[in-house]
């Protein structure tokens, strides 16, 4: 019997205690249900001395290019001061959303698309920018894709940019292993899992999925197979079956049998709640692929070792059945809250770090290629879009074909370690079980965060 430790039970000892301390701290874990009155105009920059405060999460590189931005925008704007805060992603949606809940979140945060949703459903937490729309040029968008941010009638962010997942390989490993293209179908995955384990051993995989990982391959194949979305993208009305589910399930499963995935117990055995892009088995190619954001492209290759680098690359969409599965979605946004006492400057900041040309070249591919036509020219003259982000989010873009629903990304379905979407997958490996076994946890899950059920 192995003793590794499930990664839901590590990450609830030692998260669980001090989330809810934050929370009652806070009066709660949701904001307030009543939205402000209609949208007004907001007072104009007066030129007096004026604080700023911005968040965010990301990596290294990402961390880098906000500070140096925000810098500049200091020294063009000699008045305004910007105080930021950032982190990983792990945990970050649980701080900010106990600092939605009290009020107390930053002036300008990044958000995640579903936040609007989840934590300003009427506008609550995130003021309408088209009331600084004197200070954001909001031209440099497409109106198609300013409307994924319009929630409750309000335009509650800009769209930073825009995403889905595509498969990443180390291509040094999959040499080792005798192989020389990158998986393009299923048979080729099999393959590929077969051949790790024969020539290089027990510890080599082609592929590591954790367990939200799972969730978007899962859908990704069922899309694939069925042709539909996973919900309906207004309602969040499934759209499959238990059984069609369940079969979902049981693919994933397969990819374990057959040695294409890492099984869960062995990855947190040997990495605890580390990150796939910081784990020793991805650094040093025992793990040879991810699937994963195509913003992300630059930071799982800058993670690899010296002999592993060279052969990192960005893959091809696999069409697991007669459709292109996968969906695309707004990568973040910037949003203004309610609670900022100065929007206009906030305003002036989003368009800097979005629009300008000093900001944007600045900011370059860091949050994913740039959705504002101003900003994206801006940073392509300026040499800072990542050649990497731009072919995996070009073959993103021309392949998938899918939407997101706004409750897919619910943290109580997501969350690393502590949500339904772990726990059905953690049951699978550890408990050997079939897809129509676990089929009704996550459905329960779904309908718990307001998903309408008709399996």
């Amino acid at each position: 019997m192995s003793n590794a430790i499930s990664r839901r039970d590590f990450l609830k000892v030692t998260g669980a205690v001090g989330a809810a301390g934050l929370l009652a701290a806070c009066g709660g874990g949701s904001s307030s249900s009543t939205a402000p009155a209609g949208p007004a105009s907001v007072a104009e920059p007066t030129g007096d001395a004026v604080e700023l405060s911005i968040s965010w999460w990301g990596g290294e590189s990402r961390h880098e290019a906000y500070q140096t931005a925000i810098a500049a925008f200091s020294e063009a704007n000699s008045n305004i001061t910007v105080n930021p805060t950032f982190a990983a992603w792990s945990g970050w949606e649980d701080t900010m959303s106990t600092k939605f809940a009290g009020g107390v979140a930053e002036d300008v945060c990044q958000v995640n698309w579903n936040w609007l949703y989840n934590y300003s459903g009427n506008g609550q937490t995130f003021i309408d920018l088209n009331t600084v729309s004197d200070y954001i040029d909001l031209s440099q968008w497409d109106e198609a894709t300013l409307n994924t941010c319009v929630v409750a009638d309000m335009l509650q962010a800009i769209p930073v940019s825009m995403t889905g997942r595509i498969f990443y390989w180390n291509m040094t490993t999959f040499n080792k292993a005798g192989i020389t293209e990158v998986p393009t179908t299923l048979d080729d995955l099999m393959a590929a899992g077969a051949a790790f384990q024969s020539k290089l051993g027990d510890d080599y995989y082609p592929l590591h999925l954790g367990g939200y990982d799972r969730m978007i391959m899962m859908v990704f194949y069922l899309e694939s197979i069925y042709g539909k979305d996973w919900a309906d993208p207004a309602t969040s009305t499934l759209n499959y079956t238990a059984e069609e589910i369940a079969e979902g399930l049981d693919f994933i499963k397969s990819l374990v049998d057959n040695h294409v995935i890492m099984p869960l117990p062995t990855y947190y055995g040997n990495n605890g709640s580390t990150a796939a892009h910081q784990s020793n088995e991805w650094i040093t190619g025992k793990i040879a692929g991810i699937l994963e954001w195509d913003s992300s492209a630059s930071k799982y290759q800058d993670a690899l070792d010296e002999e592993n680098r060279p052969g990192f690359t960005v893959g091809e969409e696999i069409k697991f059945g007669d459709y292109n599965g996968g969906f695309t979605k707004v990568s973040m946004g910037l949003a203004i809250t309610q609670t900022c006492q100065h929007p206009a400057e906030a305003g002036m900041l989003v368009d800097f770090l979005l629009n300008s040309e000093e900001g944007a070249s600045i900011m370059g591919s860091e949050c994913g290629i740039p959705a504002s036509k101003a900003g994206l020219a801006a940073a392509e003259a300026a040499g800072a879009v990542d050649e990497l982000v731009a072919e995996a989010n070009s073959k993103v873009m021309a392949f998938c074909a899918f939407q997101l629903d706004p409750l897919f990304e619910h943290n109580n379905l997501k969350a690393d370690g502590t949500g339904i979407y772990q726990e059905v997958f953690d049951t699978i490996d550890y408990d050997g079980v079939s897809g129509a076994e676990v089929v009704d946890i996550l459905l329960d899950g779904m309908e718990s965060v307001g998903y309408t059920i008709n399996a």
